[in-house]
């Protein structure tokens, strides 16, 4: 089998805003996997036929407990996973539709973050989350970190 014959993992997600203070600061949602000890945005790999769209509302949900409103498509992210095949992440801005202060741990995510931008920055693990973060500063017309 050549890599031409596998196929790719299909993942989706979002970077969950939003508002706080009087000034209307932008915060974004992180959470953090206990299984790879990082910090990133939550995101999973699709179900069957399930629609990417679909697949990143669901994996916000079980990963923070907020349901969302699905918003603009950001740059997705290509990469190897750690068992060595190729996966596509396609990301949205999403907002809070529902669940607030609805996160409960799980084996999937055992904290989040709520975070301004330039923090999120310095949190997020990996240089990929970074990318898309600074796409969704541009999109929302926040300074990255």
């Amino acid at each position: 089998m050549t890599d031409a014959d596998v196929p790719t993992v299909r993942a989706a997600g979002g970077v969950v805003w939003r508002t706080v203070g009087d000034d209307g600061d932008i915060e974004v949602l992180l959470v953090h996997r206990p299984r790879y000890d990082d910090w990133t945005f939550p995101k999973g790999k699709r179900d069957g036929e399930e629609s990417d769209e679909h697949c990143a509302l669901r994996e916000v949900e079980e990963e923070s407990g907020y349901r969302c409103t699905l918003g603009h498509e950001l740059p997705e992210s290509s990469y190897v996973d750690g068992k060595g095949r190729a996966k596509l992440v396609r990301y949205w801005e999403m907002t809070v539709a529902d669940g607030e202060d609805a996160f409960a741990p799980n084996h999937e995510t055992d904290a989040i973050a709520w975070l301004a931008v330039a923090a999120a920055e310095h949190r997020l693990t990996y240089n990929r989350d970074i990318e898309v973060l600074d796409a969704f500063a541009r999109f929302a017309g926040v300074a990255p970190g």
